[in-house]
């Protein structure tokens, strides 16, 4: 172990070096807590309680329906869209903050599929993704195909050595997840697309553990779409909206099923039949949830005061610490690291296996360490570099040892609904 991280004083020493230190300020975070679930849910930015209440006690309670005008309410979807282009490389007419990551998802899958049904790739009928990608994307791709009915299906793959050569004559459209939710595996997102563009496929990216963790950069990638929700690193509140990017090379032919009345061209003309919005406008569906969209923009606010690359560089130091604090101190331990060392190839999470890592999981939030867990024996730790400290790390991995070490844990414990 390197010797700047043999004791708790030099995590704080860390912690006094840290240029992000002082963003955890911005935050709202519980006393005796170390929240290492950032990549489930972000914590509270301090901005937010005040913001909702403007939005609920003055915009609605006061302006009433006024505020669509007034208070910038119609325009809120688009504006917070350019807030969070250059976390993801985008242009900020490319980006809208809208409805939930799997509707986005569905709209991109059905106008990457709609696109690839024109021309000579009018015969490709496959859509290829991971079999380990979050269930509700390999739901939608399913749901999709089925209602399609005509031949059209999902290709699983096991694993990411298998992606290049399920990328066939046959595969219309890719769909990936950039950092795997479960593993924190991190693809190559330039290559990938670069593979799958020279096999004649598009390419539809998930950013929900990406977005404001990782830099990203579609435009630069050449990328065909992505979605991501921002109730996770970006720190926009249970249930947040979500983001689709579209870039301007692809707007004009951009469409898909869900044409609701907030995605054309003049909404309030009340006109009969659907005319789509010019640009990113025609990714919008239904009338926008102004009070979550509020608190979007709060979390949004922080990341103008620093840089992915500051965030990217903690991050890298926050998991490199925790993996070697926990194969060091918890070694006598069945843990097992699935997370990759590469940072090339790391997400800002670290996930370890553990026999009864659901039990483990419940004893370390009872003892104020919140992570969360995954089947199979997962234990998922999230770093958001905003908020997470070199202290929080160390004082973690003590309780983990503790709990181990005691067997201090109840391998019969009822799960919860959420896990």
């Amino acid at each position: 172990m390197s010797e700047l991280t043999t004791t708790r004083a030099a995590c704080l020493a860390r912690d006094d070096q840290d240029p992000l230190a002082p963003l955890r300020q911005r935050f709202d975070l519980p006393a005796g807590v170390i929240y290492l679930d950032g990549n489930s849910l972000g914590a509270r930015p301090r901005a937010a309680l005040q913001r909702a209440q403007e939005v609920v006690a003055r915009e609605w309670g006061q302006d009433l329906i006024k505020s669509w005008n007034t208070a910038g309410w119609f325009d809120l979807p688009k504006r917070l869209g350019a807030r969070l282009a250059p976390l993801v490389g985008a242009g900020a007419d490319e980006v809208v903050v809208t409805d939930s990551t799997s509707l986005n998802l569905f709209k991109a899958l059905a106008a990457a599929v709609r696109i690839q049904a024109q021309g000579e790739t009018a015969n490709r009928r496959v859509i290829v993704t991971e079999r380990s990608n979050f269930p509700t994307d390999i739901y939608m791709a399913e749901g999709l195909t089925s209602w399609l009915e005509r031949g059209y299906s999902v290709r699983l793959v096991d694993s990411s050595e298998e992606l290049p050569a399920a990328i066939d004559a046959d595969c219309a459209v890719v769909m990936l997840t950039h950092v795997n939710y479960r593993t924190g595996h991190q693809h190559d997102m330039a290559a990938l697309t670069r593979h799958a563009h020279q096999n004649g496929a598009l390419v539809v990216w998930d950013l929900a553990h990406s977005a404001g963790a990782v830099p990203v950069d579609l435009n630069g990638a050449e990328a065909d779409f992505a979605v991501g929700c921002t109730y996770k690193y970006l720190n926009g509140g249970p249930g947040a909206p979500a983001f689709i990017w579209v870039p301007r090379r692809h707007q004009a032919r951009f469409a898909h099923p869900l044409s609701g009345w907030w995605g054309h061209a003049q909404p309030f003309a009340m006109a009969h039949g659907f005319a789509p919005a010019d640009g990113i406008g025609r990714a919008l569906c239904g009338t926008p949830p102004v009070v979550s969209l509020a608190m979007v923009e709060c979390g949004l606010e922080v990341f103008e005061e620093t840089t992915m690359d500051a965030i990217r560089a903690k991050s890298l130091q926050l998991t490199d610490l925790f993996i070697e604090l926990v194969e060091s101190r918890c070694a006598a331990h069945p843990l097992g690291l699935v997370t990759p060392r590469e940072h090339a190839r790391r997400g800002s999470q670290v996930s370890f296996t553990h026999p009864h890592g659901y039990a483990v999981m419940q004893a370390l939030i009872a003892r104020g360490v919140i992570g969360d867990y995954r089947e199979p024996e997962i234990m998922r730790f999230g770093f958001t570099p905003l908020y997470t400290s070199f202290a929080d790390v160390w004082d973690a991995v003590e309780i983990l040892k503790d709990i181990l070490d005691r067997e201090d844990y109840d391998v019969g414990a009822e799960r919860g609904a959420v896990t």
